[in-house]
């Protein structure tokens, strides 16, 4: 493995994951108390994306059509608005409940929601770009995880700390706002 890749893949990688639906989502999971499952979950999901990007990436998404992908990552948005909304009213002290089903709970909604998030995004497509050019994919895949992972973490800090000035039904009803606009906009690449 060719440390140097790795160190230039890193910061490709994590800065095009910044300004990512699927840090926000880390970061609006996070914010309902449990940001160490969070990130295990995202991280887990990225794990997965990065693997099919290093390995078979680049076939994968010219046999997808692009709308497809879109209309459901559309879908996955609609769905937490709607679950969000729901839920806005739930007592404070169900979200902080830290008993061993809801950790693993949380750790398994996070990596269901990045992992339909991440599917066709700028990074999966760039992490399947650079194992191609640099022919590492060991390092390319390295360094492409470790941003992903350091980009979820910023999220679950944020999210967190969120809840220090912010109620968690305030927190719900802008999640649901939010996630409206991203159901939105990935339909408008869809049409």
């Amino acid at each position: 493995m060719n440390l140097a890749v790795a160190a230039t893949v890193f910061p490709i990688i994590f800065l095009g994951e910044l300004p990512d639906k699927t840090m926000f989502a880390s970061l609006v999971l996070a914010s309902r108390g449990r940001p160490l499952a969070v990130w295990v979950g995202a991280t887990l999901a990225f794990l997965v994306h990065v693997v099919i990007a290093v390995t078979v990436g680049v076939a994968l998404f010219h046999l997808l059509p692009r709308r497809a992908v879109d209309a459901v990552v559309a879908a996955a948005f609609l769905a937490g608005a709607v679950y969000s909304w729901l839920i806005r009213n739930r007592n404070d002290d169900e979200v902080v409940d830290r008993d061993e089903r809801t950790r693993l709970q949380a750790v398994a909604t996070a990596a269901i929601v990045v992992f339909v998030a991440e599917w066709g995004d700028l990074t999966q497509i760039l992490t399947a770009n650079l194992a191609a050019r640099y022919h590492d994919t060991l390092a390319v895949a390295v360094g492409a995880l470790v941003a992903l992972a350091a980009v979820a973490g910023l999220a679950v800090v944020s999210g967190a700390g969120l809840l220090r000035v912010v109620s968690v039904r305030t927190l719900r009803m802008a999640t649901a706002v939010v996630l409206v606009g991203l159901a939105a906009w990935s339909l408008t690449l869809v049409i």
